[in-house]
């Protein structure tokens, strides 16, 4: 009996060596491939800078247009030394006419030109989605943006604005970037951002503010709805045969801003989040000031307020026997939805700056829209008025 108790117990003695040997073999094949790709991001990461910096440039450079400006985006993922050189060689849509990170969606567009972009709708979802165009075509593929789900309250309606086109756009998400709120009959619209849009923005208050989840926003900056603009709509004059009477109120962005050298507030970051690690959505850091310091937004200069659109007026085709406004080729299909928008008279003595048309949107297939939009709306701004213009409006036709 002692034999056999001594047997058995070299038997598990030698099977237990045995496991212990084949476990050290895989732990040192795993620390083996754990140090190789140290090795390798320590590579990359020591580049000489003045060779890094003129990489990334010619990378920059070359890569203009989506979907190859992904690798733009890749480029500033790959460790802290190479993201700090493409925040210095990307600029910003104002500047490049071009839409990059995700953060560019919060700044404003480009002075000289119209930022073209398209809206397709899902009548299914009640789902919004917003792309930037990548060609002259009316509705390419496109970058995606942004998305909306549409969210019938008692009293009102919501449009839940996200970064991602699946997500479930509740605030607690932490893609969630903003809302539009109407009134009960449409007519009127409030857009709320989910950060301060500038240094001086006042959070509204509501009970839904203490309902925001704390993890989409940093505990350094108060989470909540900051306002962002005001939309009304007036009765039309000119019945079904025209376009709506538009009234915008930006109170985000001061009246200077549309004049020479005027300047809006600009974000420069999204705030910190658990989707910060993910190589594929940088610049996401926190700073200190996460705002352009060129631009410190309304509390700046008290005196000047916000900047407030109308919608252009059209003119009366003899020909058609119909009004009509120049969309220049952006706009295919007759709609009541169809707008324009210029700086409105009471933004003081008119100017050059008033003709220009700033945003504006129109049909060109069953559920698709153009949205063009330049300086000094945002993309996030833009989308959110144009969505005021899906909701049937009763009062007012």
């Amino acid at each position: 009996m002692m034999k056999l108790g001594l047997k058995s117990r070299s038997r598990r003695v030698v099977q237990d060596s045995s496991m212990a040997v084949e476990k050290s073999k895989v732990l040192m094949g795993k620390n083996k491939s754990e140090s190789d790709e140290n090795c390798s991001y320590f590579c990359w990461a020591s580049l000489p800078p003045e060779l890094l910096r003129e990489v990334l440039m010619k990378l920059e450079e070359s890569e203009s247009k989506w979907p190859a400006r992904k690798h733009v985006v890749a480029c500033a993922g790959v460790c802290k030394s190479w993201r700090e050189v493409m925040k210095e060689l990307v600029k910003t849509p104002e500047a490049s006419g071009k839409i990059t990170f995700p953060i560019s969606v919060k700044q404003p567009g480009p002075r000289e030109s119209l930022m073209q972009c398209f809206i397709k709708r899902n009548r299914s979802n009640q789902t919004y989605y917003l792309f930037v165009s990548l060609s002259q075509a009316l509705a390419d593929d496109g970058k995606f943006l942004l998305s909306a789900r549409k969210c019938r309250r008692p009293t009102c309606t919501d449009y839940m604005i996200s970064l991602h086109a699946d997500d479930n756009t509740s605030k607690g998400s932490e893609t969630y970037v903003g809302k539009l709120r109407s009134n009960f009959l449409g007519t009127k619209f409030v857009v709320f951002d989910a950060l301060p849009p500038h240094s001086g923005a006042k959070m509204a208050k509501s009970w839904s503010t203490r309902m925001v989840g704390s993890k989409q926003i940093s505990p350094k900056l108060p989470a909540g709805n900051y306002n962002v603009a005001h939309i009304s709509y007036e009765l039309n004059v000119l019945g079904a045969r025209g376009p709506r009477r538009m009234h915008c109120v930006i109170d985000a962005i001061p009246v200077s801003a549309i004049k020479p050298g005027g300047v809006a507030p600009t974000q420069t970051y999204f705030p910190l989040t658990s989707i910060d690690s993910s190589p594929a959505l940088p610049l996401f850091g926190l700073k200190s000031n996460s705002f352009n310091k060129s631009s410190s937004g309304l509390s700046s200069n008290h005196a000047d307020g916000p900047l407030v659109l109308r919608n252009k007026a059209p003119r009366w085709h003899e020909q058609l026997q119909c009004w009509c406004l120049n969309f220049h080729g952006r706009v295919t299909v007759a709609s009541v939805k169809n707008f324009q928008l210029v700086a409105s008279p009471e933004n003081g003595e008119a100017g050059p700056e008033h003709e220009k048309v700033i945003l504006q949107f129109g049909k060109v297939g069953k559920d698709v829209f153009t949205m063009d939009y330049r300086y000094p709306l945002s993309a996030f701004q833009a989308f959110a008025v144009c969505l005021s213009s899906f909701d049937t409006k009763i009062a007012c036709e």
